[in-house]
């Protein structure tokens, strides 16, 4: 027999079954399969053909050697052949009674000279380098160098005023409308002294960090929950009569025939006599007040935030008017296409919450 007869000689046979075929044919279809399986699949399903290691190494253009081996480790492992092999690595330097008392360290105490360790000061203080800092800080979500604000309301209605209001959020009453109203005040139109420095590749925009304020307004705002249509209007200041007239607006603008739950804060300009007799005279409003130190809990607040981030914190406005000008297009352009704000916590998913909370602060210690 010729030298090439005998290479052209099949190999080791063997039968696919229905459940291999299967799963080799889905790891080839799969676009996030790495190329080396994928390879590896493709020549298992060649070589349950019947053809020799040398015809599946040509057709499939890799060496021969290669078709071998999978063939061989298939045969032997099944799917599981053709998986990598987990590869050995250097031994680890750090131990768990290291990793411990670096968590312990973070958690439990300050360095004698910052309010909170960084990578390289924990690094000294245990004796290790800053990379394995890092690593370990990492992989237990640990973030020394950042830090967020709470405040726990003292409201003694505070249960039965979050009832009521996310009952309004969840479960809206029928012919109502539900809207979030609240003022945004102070908001300063600001000019920066020197021009912007415009975005380049690989530079962000620069701008200068002193500026001149050219006055202020104040944005009485009202977010229909069900819509996430905004009712808006600026005025030059926030009293209870400023409110009163954005009322106004407000009853001009809704259907007559609904009767409308507003969610207010416990602003004292919400509560003047003015304000009561407004609401004396049209029994179809009813005032639901958040919590103090609560208003997160008002849906109206994330409209400001989006106002802020989009129209207000980065932009230039030469004058009071130019600012007005700006928020009002704003809100025209949102209510083209409005979009509500889902509110998905239930109230007793905000007591567990607050429960939380409430306990670390007891466990503190301060």
């Amino acid at each position: 027999m010729s030298t090439e007869m005998r290479r052209e000689a099949p190999g080791k046979g063997f039968v696919l079954t229905a459940e291999q075929q299967e799963a080799l044919e889905r790891w080839l279809r799969r676009p996030k399969t790495g190329q080396g399986l994928a390879q590896r699949a493709q020549i298992v399903i060649e070589c349950a053909t019947g053809k020799s290691d040398i015809r599946v190494a040509r057709k499939l253009r890799c060496n021969r050697l290669t078709v071998g081996r999978w063939r061989r480790r298939f045969v032997r492992d099944g799917l599981d052949g053709l998986l990598d092999e987990p590869r050995p690595g250097a031994p680890r330097k750090i131990s768990d009674a290291d990793v411990e008392r670096v968590i312990t360290r973070t958690l439990e105490t300050k360095p004698r000279d910052a309010t909170h360790w960084s990578t390289r000061s924990m690094a000294k203080a245990v004796g290790l380098n800053q990379t394995a800092i890092s690593r370990i800080w990492r992989a237990f979500s640990l973030q020394p160098h950042r830090s967020e604000t709470f405040k726990l309301s003292r409201d003694p209605l505070f249960i039965e005023k979050v009832r009521d209001v996310v009952g309004l959020y969840m479960n809206p009453p029928d012919r109502a409308l539900v809207l979030c109203v609240d003022e945004k005040s102070q908001i300063q139109a600001l000019d920066r002294t020197q021009p912007l420095l415009p975005m380049r590749p690989g530079q962000p925009e620069r701008r200068s960090h002193d500026y001149v304020c050219h006055g202020t307004t104040s944005l009485f705002a009202a977010l229909d929950v069900k819509t996430g249509n905004v009712i808006g209007e600026c005025r030059p200041r926030h009293r209870a009569i400023e409110f009163r007239k954005f009322l106004d607006t407000i009853d001009a603008a809704v259907p007559v025939e609904l009767d409308v739950h507003l969610v207010l804060d416990n602003l004292s300009t919400h509560k003047t006599p003015m304000v009561k007799r407004w609401l004396a005279k049209r029994p179809r409003y009813h005032l639901h007040f958040t919590p103090t130190s609560s208003s997160w809990l008002n849906l109206v607040e994330r409209f400001f935030a989006e106002l802020t981030q989009k129209q207000i914190r980065r932009g230039v406005h030469r004058s009071t008017q130019a600012l007005i000008e700006s928020i009002e297009g704003y809100i025209e352009l949102r209510n083209e296409e409005p979009r509500p704000f889902i509110w998905t916590k239930s109230a007793d998913q905000i007591f567990a919450s607050i429960a939380k909370y409430c306990q670390r602060t007891s466990d503190s210690g301060h």
